[in-house]
């Protein structure tokens, strides 16, 4: 899975600085919210930079593909503005949510069982599916033709970059194999980048100690090759 992971390069046109680390887990052993999981959350949030500059890049590229981030905010915005009451999903989305506030960068988070090929960034055509829930009903929606987002063979599995999942893929706490996602634009460093990924997999080795976790860093200038 690893290896097809791939960013178009109509994307890679948009924004070349942008860059994405992967880490696959194998083997988690995950269940609800806990005591732990809310101590990271509660920690993260003290940690928080609301002002970070990676945010400003974040709504430069969703204007780009023509997306209103006061609307449709990146999903680091949407949760540097719940700090005061970080939302509690299960063990392992916490511990990404988490990383995600105290290093401010968007981190998603995917059920592998559920997925469909490998996982790929491109434009929209505008035909896709999207699986998700409107008016608490299951609902398929599709994206606007240039949106920028990631899909397998199936369908997009989030939608406006890294705004909101699909149904399909969420992590539940029945996951055990899981994709992560950690996204970046400049200016921010690939140092900074690599922490996250390694605070992320400490934390997953916390809830699942025999879990076997791989990473790869994954730029536009490897172009389509991957897929």
């Amino acid at each position: 899975m690893l290896d097809r992971i791939a960013v178009s390069a109509e994307v890679g046109a948009l924004r070349p600085d942008f860059a994405v680390l992967a880490v696959a887990a194998t083997g988690l052993t995950g269940g609800p919210s806990d005591d732990e999981s809310r101590s990271r959350l509660a920690a993260a949030a003290a940690k928080a930079s609301p002002g970070d500059p990676h945010l400003d890049a974040w709504r430069d590229a969703y204007r780009a593909f023509g997306a209103k981030p006061q609307r449709t905010r990146p999903s680091m915005d949407a949760l540097l503005r719940r700090l005061d009451a970080l939302p509690e999903v299960n063990r392992v989305v916490d511990a990404y949510n988490a990383v995600s506030v105290e290093y401010a960068l968007p981190v998603g988070g995917e059920d592998l069982a559920a997925y469909r090929g490998p996982a790929r960034l491109v434009r929209a055509t505008g035909e896709e599916t999207f699986d998700t829930v409107a008016a608490g009903e299951p609902a398929v929606e599709h994206p606007a033709p240039g949106e920028v987002v990631w899909r397998d063979d199936e369908g997009v599995t989030c939608r406006r970059w890294n705004w909101r999942q699909c149904v399909r893929t969420r992590i539940t706490e029945d996951t055990t194999d899981a994709l992560f996602l950690l996204e970046t634009l400049a200016p921010y460093s690939r140092e900074r980048l690599a922490e996250a990924g390694d605070v992320l997999t400490a934390r997953l080795r916390e809830i699942s100690p025999d879990a076997r976790i791989e990473s790869r860093l994954v730029t536009p200038d490897e172009g389509d090759s991957a897929w």
